[in-house]
């Protein structure tokens, strides 16, 4: 598959989540995300509203952990709505997803559709690199079935790791194209980023943009 700079970008949610991140921050990450030609800007929703003329804007929802009780996450994710974000990406009870408990799943992720609505993007985060084969195909299947946009493979945050090539296509056999796949967590060089979109990635979640769009040839 051949990659020019310019569509790599136009792939890219240019992410900044780090706690410690501030209004100047975020300022610098739209500014830089405009340069680039990026596709969003992804960033905590405390830090909304924003100007982002010409970038789509996302905002986590139940980040990072997943561990908040299902009301809290569709109106966290409402608010974000609310206050201008058009993509939502939401992380799951990854604990219901290890247990085997899908229906829960299920429920935790049509609680945020049903909040946001039928228009915003839902992305669903499974954090892939705590889970089992198993689980992440019934848990893409559950996002499907929820009505999400994309499924998304990791926070960034999580201890066991982020995005692989492998879980990246197993979630893009399973959702057939019916749906996104996000590859987000640990990619910093282009080899990388191209090795996703080779495994059936359709957008990518990056911090590190500017070193990875300047390693396409």
């Amino acid at each position: 598959m051949s990659v020019t700079r310019a569509s790599l970008a136009r792939m890219v949610d240019h992410t900044l989540l780090k706690p410690e991140a501030t209004a100047d921050d975020v300022a610098a990450l739209i500014a830089e995300g405009l340069e680039l030609g990026v596709l969003a800007v992804c960033v905590s929703p405390s830090m909304l509203p924003v100007r982002a003329d010409g970038l789509v804007v996302a905002a986590v929802a139940g980040f990072p952990s997943g561990k908040h009780h299902s009301l809290v996450k569709g109106s966290e994710a409402r608010l974000a709505v609310d206050q201008g974000a058009v993509e939502i990406d939401m992380v799951i009870d990854v604990g219901a997803a290890v247990a085997g408990d899908y229906n829960a799943v299920l429920s935790d992720i049509l609680t945020v559709r049903e909040a946001i609505g039928p228009s915003p993007v839902l992305k669903v985060i499974i954090e892939s690199a705590a889970l089992s084969n198993e689980a992440i195909v019934e848990t893409c299947r559950a996002a499907e079935r929820a009505g999400a946009n994309f499924v998304k493979t990791s926070t960034g945050f999580h201890p066991a790791g982020g995005a692989s090539v492998e879980a990246v296509r197993l979630m893009a056999d399973t959702v057939g194209g019916r749906l996104g796949v996000k590859a987000s967590g640990g990619i910093r060089t282009t080899d990388a980023a191209l090795a996703m979109i080779d495994a059936g990635a359709t957008r990518l979640g990056l911090s590190g943009t500017r070193a990875v769009l300047d390693g396409v040839t």
